[in-house]
């Protein structure tokens, strides 16, 4: 039972620590879309920025990632894939919130930048802030050993 435990309250720090990042994933992110907007918009047009943007902002997150894995704690590929989906998660629901409530975008706007058949490229954004935690992981080093098939993780407690 002290198994289980510790492994609650290892899951638990590591998601914490994981929306911290996000937090400043998110800051970052916000500071890049003013700067993308006073900058790029006025020379490439509003698109075609927003589309540098994944870019640059992809960037960015995989620098983040890069600087912080160590410090969230996970090890395996299965909590660097929650920590991937905790962030999209959370993006997903910033962007939306902020885009139809703060900006008043109308909601073929804001699935605009999702739909790559109309120029957003955000979708691929997403799967950058996905697999970005895991990504580094491996580059840094950390070990991500992947669980063994058909043994879940309750499996191993016991």
């Amino acid at each position: 039972m002290a198994r289980c435990d510790d492994r609650m309250s290892l899951t638990s720090t590591m998601l914490l620590k994981a929306f911290a990042i996000w937090l400043l994933i998110f800051a970052v992110e916000a500071v890049h879309g003013v700067l993308r907007t006073l900058y790029l918009v006025p020379i490439l047009g509003d698109l075609p920025a927003r589309q540098v943007g994944v870019a640059v902002g992809s960037l960015l997150i995989l620098l983040i990632a890069w600087l912080t894995v160590h410090w969230i704690g996970a090890h395996s590929v299965h909590r660097w894939r929650t920590v991937g989906a905790l962030w999209v998660t959370l993006m997903i629901v910033a962007e939306v919130v902020l885009g139809r409530f703060a900006f008043r975008y109308p909601w073929s706007r804001i699935a605009e930048d999702f739909n790559p058949t109309r120029g957003g490229l955000l979708g691929f954004g997403m799967l950058v802030l996905y697999f970005a935690p895991g990504w580094m992981a491996r580059l840094r080093g950390i070990a991500t050993a992947r669980r063994p098939a058909g043994r879940s993780s309750h499996a191993r407690s016991l």
